[in-house]
């Protein structure tokens, strides 16, 4: 069972289990069904509000999940990511948007704020 600790500037950190191979929740929905308040609009990975940054513990060297296409364009519109040069797009990255990002087996902490911005 991976170990899933939610961190932010403005709450204690609150870590949770998370149990690999049964139905596959979103980091959202963990977030949500352990009452730690990480921001969302659409739940849908159109807005980009429930941006997070996923650090690993078990491999420091790991370069995180591949992201899709959709999730690039909303974290490239909300300032999350380079440029990876012209017709490129990063692989991995450490930015992820929580409703669409499902923990494997590993231990991570997932830094997220809790703020104002209005769905984009």
């Amino acid at each position: 069972m991976p170990l899933i600790t939610f961190s932010s500037p403005d709450f204690t950190d609150k870590t949770v289990y998370a149990v690999f191979g049964r139905a596959p929740d979103t980091l959202l929905e963990i977030a949500r069904a352990n009452r730690i308040p990480l921001r969302f609009e659409c739940g849908e990975g159109k807005c980009g509000n429930c941006a997070i940054r996923v650090r690993f513990l078990d491999v420091p060297s790991c370069g995180g999940y591949p992201l899709d296409r959709k999730e690039y364009r909303v974290l490239m519109a909300v300032g999350k990511l380079e440029t990876a040069g012209p017709g490129r797009r990063p692989v991995t990255g450490e930015w992820h948007l929580a409703c669409r990002f499902i923990p494997r087996d590993e231990d991570i902490v997932v830094e997220y704020e809790v703020h104002d911005a209005e769905c984009g």
